[in-house]
């Protein structure tokens, strides 16, 4: 549908990146500045090409040196700039500036904006691929508190130059979506990514804040990017807010469970406990050096059918960031790729805590044909790097048998696979577990909590179960 431009200038819904500069520019009240550290000034030139451009730009700089930078957004103590940090400085002291320098009197209509970025491109032996920091911190109505939309993005193509390319289209696409898309995030998002796809950059963290936000759940935000192909993993941390992977994991010793939670459990808190202390046993390791991570793929947040309940997502969401949990979302259905994704950023060990059923399907071939090398393909990455397998025991419905690496049955094409790594220690037991908590079955507990029936209660965590009565979570409507 054709979007007016005051009154005479008609624009596709799938705007050119010349046509969104060129609306930004011919709006009297959009203004503001752009400081770009790092790649270049990749965005503002697009604005500059296009007509009109004293109509919007206020300023633009470039403090490519690390002392003018100091100087002008104070020292960072740890010398690192492409940081979070670092963004919101250059952000915060550019509207101040031009809040100071512009008059209101004179402008009452003006919706002032700052665009920024810190980015490392590529380097010269291509070693590090490159990322960085973007934002806009903006007005949607004069003097209202501004609003904020940060994310990080990895850089994906493998020149300095296209690299630079690239941040400029995402840079006029993040300025366009906030001002013409506020209202509708979801929207904003898909809109980034205009022009561009995310084989070449990659927004791997988000978040939005202030009053045109106020009703937005920046977990919903992170659950898009996987759902929209944007990344293949998110994070948030106990507060709830969204945080950036690499932050999280690097250099860290990582355990991770992996679950539906709907709802959290007490076997899954036994999971969670005997095998991360048996983890830094194992590998004489800290708690402080430790991040413990509880996983959702896009499988297990699927309900019924292939659509996400965003209140169900949201309920385990709250009852996991409620026990102090980082939660991660990813479209990893493999554990091999979980395994590769977190290697990415640490060379310390990674324990992976699973259930009797699950370790059967790793070891069920069917699972790895769409790799040339099948399941040794799989194996020898998951298996390469100094992971082990924590085993919580299963009892068999119809026999009562305690099932564990003892007795359990995996694929007759496996089998050899399986006892090799079982006998090299890869594949380890929780013994340490109360054989009555083998007797809960979320699934059960869920259909309970939707009917109203009682008698749930004591199977989860005091914490969850009064959430869950507080809030009516996983009720029927």
């Amino acid at each position: 549908m054709p979007i007016n431009v005051q009154g005479d200038k008609e624009f596709d819904s799938v705007t050119s990146i010349q046509n969104k500069a060129l609306r930004i520019n011919l709006n009297e009240n959009i203004y503001g500045t752009f400081a770009e550290i790092g790649a270049g000034q990749e965005t503002v030139r697009n604005f500059f090409r296009a007509p009109n451009p004293t109509g919007t730009i206020a300023k633009t700089m470039s403090a490519y040196d690390k002392d003018f930078s100091d100087a002008i957004y104070g020292a960072e103590p740890a010398k690192r700039y492409v940081t979070e940090p670092r963004l919101k400085a250059m952000m915060a002291y550019e509207t101040g500036l031009i809040e100071k320098r512009i008059s209101r009197l004179k402008h009452p209509n003006k919706l002032f904006f700052s665009f920024a970025n810190t980015v490392a491109t590529i380097d010269w032996a291509k070693k590090y691929k490159g990322h960085g920091w973007i934002g806009i911190r903006y007005q949607t109505t004069p003097k209202e508190e501004y609003n904020e939309i940060i994310m990080h993005v990895q850089l994906h193509e493998n020149k300095a130059a296209q690299q630079q390319i690239s941040l400029g289209i995402m840079g006029v696409n993040l300025i366009y979506a906030a001002y013409y898309h506020h209202d509708d995030p979801k929207t904003l998002l898909k809109h980034l990514y205009d022009h561009l796809s995310p084989d070449k950059i990659e927004i791997d963290t988000i978040n939005f804040t202030g009053p045109a936000f106020k009703d937005v759940d920046n977990r919903l935000m992170s659950l898009q990017l996987v759902r929209n192909g944007m990344t293949n993993a998110v994070m948030f941390a106990p507060s709830g807010n969204n945080v950036l992977p690499a932050n999280v994991l690097y250099k860290k010793n990582i355990l991770t469970l992996r679950g539906s939670f709907r709802p959290v459990t007490n076997v899954n808190i036994s999971m969670y406990e005997k095998s991360l202390q048996m983890f830094m046993d194992e590998h004489k390791v800290e708690r402080a050096a430790t991040e413990v991570i509880f996983e959702m793929t896009l499988f297990n947040l699927k309900a019924e059918g292939d659509e996400i309940a965003e209140k169900d997502f949201l309920n385990r969401a709250d009852l996991l960031c409620a026990l102090g949990h980082t939660v991660m979302i990813s479209n990893f259905q493999q554990y091999y790729k979980v395994v590769d994704y977190f290697a990415q950023f640490t060379s310390e060990p990674i324990g992976l805590t699973m259930g009797v059923t699950t370790l059967i399907d790793i070891f069920d071939d069917k699972y790895y044909k769409e790799l040339s090398g099948g399941i040794l393909e799989a194996f020898g990455i998951l298996f390469a790097r100094n992971v082990n397998i924590y085993l919580y025991p299963a009892k068999d419905e119809e026999t009562g048998e305690i099932l564990s690496t003892k007795n359990l049955r995996v694929n007759n094409n496996t089998r050899g696979l399986y006892n090799f790594f079982k006998q090299n220690d890869r594949i380890i037991d929780i013994t340490d577990f109360e054989e009555q908590s083998l007797n809960i079955n979320s699934r059960k507990i869920h259909e309970m909590i939707h009917e109203g029936k009682s008698g749930w209660e004591k199977m989860l965590p005091e914490t969850v179960t009064k959430l869950i009565k507080e809030n009516q979570m996983f009720r029927k409507k």
